[in-house]
C-alpha cells in the first residue's frame, strides 16, 4: 500500500496539513473495499482527486472510472443518462441508450453534487445500491451491475435531509465512510506553498518569469478567507501571472486582486439564520404593513370628513360630494356622516360593503335629498326593449334584425310571438 507522501506527488496533492493528510489516509485505507464512499467539503476544495485515489488503487482500476456532476444534469434527463432508456421511451429516444451504471460495470462512478438529485432519481439510486439492480427509462427488464460510488457533496446533507431534500436511507448508504477535505482557511501554512506552485505553472505556460510575493502580500494572502478555496487561489495567481509586469508582487498589488477583502474577513453566520423556505419574518412584515395601510386609510378618512364639515361653500361642497362618492362608493345624493362611513370601511382582505339604509343628510350640507329607490330592471322588459329597437332600425327586416342581436331568425320570430311585437 502506498503511503501519503507518495499518492500526493501521484496525484499532484500539495500541502503539509494535518486534516488533509487524514483524508488521503481514509482514501488509501478504503480503496481495497467495494463500501461507498461520500466526501464533503466546501465548493473548490478538490473532493474530485479523493475518488480517484481510490479507483485507482482499488481492484477496479483497470475498470472505467466515469465522473458524474448531478448538479449540471437537467432534472427532466438526468434518469435517462444514469441509467439509460429504451427506444420510445419519451419525445426525441430515436434509439436505444445505455446509461452510467451500464457503462462503467466493473468500475467506479464518481456523483459530484450528489445532494443535487431529483428525490425521484434518489429512489432509483437506493435500489443499486442494495442490490446492484436498475431499470432503464420505459423498459419492464431488470438489469444488474456491478459499480461503486463514490459520491461529494458541498451542502450539508443533515439540513437537506431536514427539509425533505434528500432521502434520508441514501444518504446513510452513501455515507458508509465520510471524508472530509478541510477548507483552504483551514489550511493556512499550505496556501503560500499552492500559490507558488500555481505561479511557478503559470510561469512556465505563458513563457515568462514566476511571480515571487512580498513578505507583506504573503500575510494578506493567508490571512484571506477565500470563499472559492484552492479554485480562487489558482484564479488568481493566473491573472497576476498575466496581466503584472513586475514580478514582484506587493500587498497593494495583491488586494486589488481580492474581492471584498475587507468584508471577507468577517466570520460566516449566515447559514444558521437564514433557512430556506422559512418566510416568517416576509409574512410578519407583510401583515405589518397591510394593516398600516388600513390604518392610514381610516385616518385619511376622517379627515376628509372633518374638512367637509368646516367648508360650506357651493362649489367646494360640490367637489366635496363627489370626493365622498369616490372614496365612498355611495349612490349620487349620498353621504355618509363620520360614524357611517367608519363603520363601512374594508375589514383587511373584504370588499367594501355599502350600508343597507342611509342615515339622513345633515341640513349644514346644503343639498339633501330624498333618498329614491333604485330603478328595477327586468331582463324581460329589456330584451323586448332591445329587439324592438333592432326591428325598427332596421325597418321590419327580421333577419337583419336577427343578426344584429346575434341570434338565430327562428329564434327571434317565437320571441316576437311570445311578446307580441
Amino acid at each position: 500500500m502506498e503511503n501519503v507522501q507518495a499518492i500526493k506527488q501521484r496525484f499532484e496533492l500539495i500541502g503539509n496539513d494535518v486534516k488533509l493528510n487524514r483524508a488521503i489516509e481514509k482514501a488509501i485505507q478504503v480503496a481495497p473495499t467495494d463500501i461507498s464512499v461520500l466526501v464533503t467539503g466546501e465548493s473548490g476544495v478538490g473532493k474530485e482527486a479523493i475518488p480517484k485515489i481510490i479507483h485507482s488503487l482499488s481492484h477496479r482500476k483497470h475498470a472505467k472510472y466515469i465522473a458524474v456532476n448531478c448538479g449540471a444534469i437537467p432534472e427532466g434527463t438526468i434518469d435517462s443518462e444514469l441509467f439509460g432508456h429504451e427506444k420510445g421511451a419519451f419525445t426525441g429516444a430515436t434509439q436505444t441508450r445505455s446509461g452510467y451504471f451500464e457503462v462503467a460495470d466493473g468500475g467506479t462512478i464518481f456523483l459530484d453534487e450528489v445532494g443535487e438529485l431529483p428525490l425521484t432519481t434518489q429512489v432509483r439510486l437506493l435500489r443499486i445500491l442494495e442490490n446492484g439492480e436498475f431499470l432503464k427509462v420505459g423498459s419492464s427488464k431488470v438489469q444488474k451491475t456491478d459499480v461503486r460510488i463514490v459520491a461529494a457533496t458541498n451542502i450539508n446533507m443533515r439540513d437537506a435531509i431536514h427539509k425533505g431534500k434528500f432521502r434520508e436511507d441514501l444518504f446513510y448508504r452513501l455515507s458508509t465512510v465520510e471524508i472530509h477535505i478541510p477548507a483552504l482557511r483551514e489550511r493556512r501554512d499550505d496556501i503560500h506553498l499552492l500559490f507558488r506552485k500555481f505561479a511557478s505553472d503559470f510561469g512556465q505556460k505563458y513563457k515568462m518569469p514566476t511571480i515571487r510575493l512580498e513578505e507583506e502580500a504573503v500575510a494578506l494572502l493567508e490571512n484571506f478567507r477565500w470563499p472559492g478555496n484552492i479554485r480562487q487561489l489558482r484564479n488568481i495567481a493566473e491573472q497576476i501571472s498575466v496581466l503584472e509586469k513586475e514580478r514582484s508582487v506587493s500587498a497593494a498589488t495583491l488586494r486589488a486582486y481580492l474581492p471584498d477583502s475587507g468584508g471577507s474577513q468577517l466570520p460566516a453566520v449566515i447559514e444558521q439564520r437564514r433557512r430556506e423556505g422559512d418566510f416568517s419574518n416576509e409574512r410578519e412584515i407583510l401583515y405589518k404593513v397591510l394593516f398600516d395601510m388600513k390604518s392610514d386609510l381610516n385616518d385619511l378618512k376622517k379627515l376628509t370628513l372633518e374638512m367637509l364639515k368646516h367648508d360650506s361653500s357651493e362649489k367646494v361642497q360640490e367637489e366635496q360630494e363627489q370626493l365622498i362618492r369616490k372614496i365612498y362608493g355611495t349612490d349620487e345624493g349620498e353621504i355618509l356622516d363620520e360614524e357611517t362611513a367608519v363603520a363601512v370601511l374594508p375589514a383587511a382582505g373584504q370588499p367594501p360593503e355599502r350600508p343597507t339604509t342611509p342615515p339622513p343628510v345633515e341640513d349644514k350640507y346644503h343639498f339633501a335629498e330624498e333618498i329614491e329607490e333604485e330603478e328595477t330592471l327586468s331582463l324581460q322588459e329589456k330584451e323586448i326593449e332591445l329587439i324592438a329597437k333592432s326591428l325598427e332600425r332596421n325597418k321590419g327586416k327580421r333577419k337583419a334584425a336577427a343578426a344584429e342581436l346575434g341570434i338565430s331568425e327562428r329564434t327571434l320570430y317565437r320571441k316576437i310571438k311570445q311578446y307580441d311585437l
